[in-house]
């Protein structure tokens, strides 16, 4: 059994006048969890300010609108649930927190409203519970095994997210930490709703609304049976599971003041977030909803549940969605030998979940590419290798940001063996990523962006070395890199030192 895709799917905040793309004038919403594991990933639900789109309100016998008198149904049907319709205001006081039976009743109204915009019923109600951030932080503490930790390092740093001088586990669990709204656990089919205010506040409906297309989708396709063994992988299985609950969630906020009461209380943003890590997991969020478009296109609704039963396969399938239609344009196979010697040998991480399998090498995918590069308009080391307008959609508030830049368009697949020494010294880790692109030109671009991101981090060129560029050591991503391409592929070898490369990797 492979580890299971799906197991929490949290709602995240939305960052607009904090955290503004340099340059742009535009802010950039979203935030970031992740449990960084390629396969049996927590995936991530993300919250921004996008136009509601049309995500489809039925047929007029679904939505009770036009009532005069809101009479229970003689029996349970699309815009009703436990009692309350879709449009019907309650008497409830979210500002001071929501009681048990104010909580049942804005909870069943969500349902019904759910329930209108994606003209389908609920099979069964939902437990939907608010707790405090700390309860949450309290409960956000993965067990990880020790050969998962180390890939997890070598991963993010590979990525130029997180240096040897800090753990890339915590980095990602501080994000999430401050970030969540609210989440879908597939395992016990509960929502929990998280409040800052030390009330049980709802912080908005569109969280709640969100969360639950979770429940409706996990009822009729069993999310826990949706797996993935790389990242990459999941990426594409994440844009089909949360682009559904984006299109439905604004659509659902889109009608907000607009003949649906909605509850919301203020509350203030984080003060510290990871861009780089936002950027990577931020992915599912921004280009599900044009997937789910596509597939609506195709073939309304029922496209989209079929595509349930046969996810996509990488991200770059999202991000490109006639790539997941058929003919499917699926990720090449990368061939990648171990010729490690001088003590280093590979690491393979384990499966935390008993029973599961999951991959022993990396596959990033082009999402991940993307959001390595487009993270330097958040850095200060030195001048971006992309302007905003490559990264930040203004116009496009359903989709916005962009994940197929230029030195990233082409790819075909990836494939990250790490490695370890024990007399290489803590942390010190080694890695060798592998990249094959559609032709000869997309090599050489990702290649020659590869490089200038490699001095965007403070390398320069090693004497009497040829290919070979080092950080300085005291760094926090002090290494030896050595970047080769032969036609379509793209090598990278990563060691502690330079010696140490041809023992990592033969070139």
């Amino acid at each position: 059994m492979r580890a299971a895709h799906g197991l929490i799917l949290a709602a995240l905040l939305v960052l607009a006048g904090c955290s503004g793309v340099p340059g742009s004038g535009t802010d950039v919403p979203g935030a970031t969890t992740d449990t960084p594991t390629d396969g049996g990933a927590v995936e991530a639900t993300a919250e921004t300010d996008d136009e509601p789109g049309d995500a489809g309100t039925g047929t007029d016998k679904t939505d009770p609108d036009d009532r005069t008198a809101l009479d229970d149904p003689a029996t349970d049907r699309i815009g009703w649930e436990a009692g309350y319709w879709a449009n019907e205001s309650l008497s409830v006081t979210n500002g001071d927190g929501l009681n048990e039976s104010e909580l049942d009743a804005v909870v069943a109204r969500s349902m019904a409203r759910v329930e209108v915009v994606r003209d389908r019923e609920f099979r069964e109600s939902v437990p939907v519970e608010i707790i405090s951030r700390a309860e949450f932080k309290s409960e956000s503490k993965p067990e990880l095994t020790e050969s998962l930790r180390t890939f997890d390092n070598a991963k993010y740093e590979a990525l130029f997210f997180v240096g040897e001088d800090r753990s890339s586990i915590q980095a990602q669990l501080d994000n999430q930490g401050e970030n969540v709204l609210g989440y879908f656990d597939p395992r016990n089919d509960t929502i929990k709703l998280v409040s800052d205010s030390g009330q049980p506040q709802l912080r908005n409906e569109r969280t709640l609304g969100h969360e639950l297309v979770h429940a409706m989708q996990d009822q009729y396709h069993n999310l826990s049976a949706i797996t993935g063994e790389t990242r990459d992988e999941n990426n594409g299985q994440s844009a089909l599971i949360e682009g559904e609950a984006r299109t439905v969630g604004l659509a659902y906020e889109g009608r907000c003041g607009d003949g649906w009461d909605c509850l919301s209380a203020t509350s203030s943003p984080p003060s510290d977030i990871h861009f780089g890590i936002y950027l990577l997991n931020f992915f599912p969020y921004s280009d599900g909803p044009g997937l789910i478009s596509h597939l609506r296109e195709q073939g309304g609704w029922d496209a989209v549940d079929a595509a349930f039963g046969d996810s996509p396969e990488s991200a770059e399938q999202a991000i490109y969605p006639d790539k997941y239609t058929p003919p499917r344009d699926s990720p090449e196979t990368v061939a990648l030998s171990d010729t490690a010697t001088d003590g280093w040998t590979r690491v393979r991480p384990a499966s935390p979940v008993a029973g599961t399998e999951r991959a022993d090498y990396g596959r990033l995918g082009q999402s991940a590419l993307s959001a390595m590069f487009a993270y330097t308009l958040y850095d200060s080391s030195g001048p971006a290798l992309v302007t905003p307008d490559q990264v930040v959609n203004r116009n496009d508030r359903s989709d916005p940001l962009n994940y197929d830049l230029p030195m990233t368009d082409g790819w075909a697949g990836d494939r990250l063996h790490v490695y370890e020494n024990a007399d290489a010294g803590r942390n010190q880790t080694a890695y060798v990523w592998r990249l094959t692109w559609n032709s000869t030109t997309d090599a050489r671009e990702f290649a020659d962006g590869y490089r200038r991101l490699l001095q965007y981090w403070g390398a320069s060129p090693a004497d009497g070395r040829e290919f070979v560029w080092t950080i300085p050591e005291d760094d926090s991503f002090g290494d030896a890199f050595r970047v080769t391409r032969e036609n379509e592929t793209v090598t990278v070898v990563n060691a502690p030192t330079v010696d140490a490369l041809d023992a990592v990797h033969q070139p």
